[in-house]
């Protein structure tokens, strides 16, 4: 590759999860504070970060696509870095396919993205697959720009090694960041003008630490520290897993009133026969007893899952019993998917792979019960008065979006500003969001 000049601007562009997002407002403050300034919308970059997501279908092909449309109309291209997921599982293949490409670094290595920039204006191509987790957070800048919601990984990678799952290969073993540390985070945060953090790990509720008398704690205790914080209003974490949910956790969601009445936890089918071919070490029954003892902690929490349907040998009567598990459970929001394999996954290799058109009928289904459930949450909070965060404007002049406690969005005209914390009677339901009346401007 030529030398190139240093470059003034850039753009990250994040697929996939909130980890990715976190990533990616980290790289951007790693290059701010190199002195690039964020290309504005609309104009080409110098330097193009592409922040990849091993979870969607065919990613790495989808990477090469994204690679050959940043090419320019007169055949250059920008400086090209691929960051996240694809990176570290594609790693040097990236390279071989991609001349474009000056920079590959997997997702426990951006920190060192500035040096690689360095060496790529060089013409040296880098790259950087490597997992030191604890090193990567420690030589992020601080926190300086956040708006009125704000992600915070406090935890990364995974141990249960689900049998469709690439992020054990891909964010390497479970790690969790020192409390002290994330709670400097989420200070700076809350001083950059966040009024509500979410807290994020591949199984966020893994989180451990000691406090500052050197006491262990899970991730209730972390909560509680956070809501200590005079000026952060709301609390949330995803995504979970059955088998991390403590006592503590459950009853974190009664005592703490700052952690928000939401929670998302990922059951994947409601077979136990495709669970344990999943790898999953819940099942159906433990599962909802599970989420019986969260509701008992809150009474209004709102639920949230994760499905995959045609997972290999899922037989029709399987499918049914996922179904019946949604009815048992009435999810105010979900996510569902197709299984599609990820190449070097133990169910890539299975026997019985299910049909495309098979896996089509039975996604549709499954979103028809979860679409019902979700407009039924919703129309049950009619009439019900809560405090909404101002996140942005809205579509029509005056009008402004926020979220309710229970994740809903929430549009409503009046006096307010982003930041506000403001009460609002919710008074229409739509499937995807709702409209209020509001009642009290100020800032709560």
């Amino acid at each position: 590759m030529r030398q190139s000049p240093p470059p003034r601007t850039y753009r990250v562009k994040s697929f996939g999860c909130q980890m990715n997002v976190y990533d990616g407002e980290r790289m951007a403050e790693l290059l701010a504070e190199r002195g690039l300034s964020a290309a504005p919308e609309g104009e080409d970059a110098d330097l193009v970060v592409l922040n990849t997501c091993h979870i969607r279908e065919k990613a790495a092909e989808k990477v090469y696509s994204d690679i050959g449309r940043l090419r320019r109309e007169d055949g250059s291209s920008p400086l090209i870095a691929v960051a996240g997921c694809v990176a570290q599982a594609e790693g040097d293949e990236i390279m071989s396919r991609a001349p474009a490409v000056s920079m590959v670094v997997g997702p426990q290595a951006y920190h060192r993205l500035p040096g690689m920039l360095e060496k790529a204006t060089k013409g040296e191509r880098a790259t950087d697959t490597d997992m030191p987790a604890d090193a990567k957070f420690s030589a992020l800048p601080a926190r300086r720009k956040a708006g009125p919601t704000a992600f915070l990984t406090v935890q990364e990678g995974c141990d249960k090694f689900c049998t469709y799952c690439v992020v054990p290969y891909t964010r390497g073993a479970e790690i969790s960041r020192p409390c002290s540390d994330l709670v400097t985070e989420a200070q700076r945060l809350v001083e950059a003008g966040a009024r509500e953090i979410t807290l994020l790990g591949q199984n966020v509720n893994a989180w451990t630490g000691d406090d500052d008398k050197g006491r262990a704690i899970g991730l209730d205790g972390l909560i509680k520290k956070l809501a200590k914080l005079p000026d952060l209003q709301r609390i949330r974490y995803t995504t979970s897993h059955p088998n991390d949910m403590t006592d503590g956790l459950i009853a974190a969601h009664g005592e703490v009133d700052k952690l928000m009445p939401y929670l998302h936890l990922p059951v994947q089918s409601g077979s136990d026969r495709v669970l344990k071919a999943m790898n999953r070490s819940h099942t159906a029954d433990s599962y909802l007893r599970l989420l019986e003892r969260v509701r008992a902690a809150r009474p209004d929490i709102a639920l949230s899952g994760d499905f995959i349907v045609g997972f290999p040998g899922e037989t029709d009567a399987e499918f049914e019993e996922t179904l019946s598990l949604v009815d048992a459970v009435g999810y105010a929001a979900a996510f569902s998917f197709k299984y599609s394999p990820r190449p070097g996954t133990p169910a890539a290799t299975m026997d019985d792979q299910i049909a495309l058109a098979v896996m089509d009928e039975r996604l549709q289904r499954l979103q028809a019960a979860l679409n019902r459930d979700q407009l039924a949450f919703n129309k049950a909070s009619v009439g019900k008065v809560c405090k909404v965060l101002v996140e942005r404007r809205g579509k029509y002049p005056g009008q402004w979006l926020g979220k309710s406690p229970w994740l809903q969005s929430v549009h409503f005209e009046g006096e307010a500003a982003i930041g506000d914390i403001v009460t609002v009677e919710l008074a229409e339901a739509g499937p995807n969001s709702l409209s209020g009346r509001l009642l009290a401007p100020t800032i709560a």
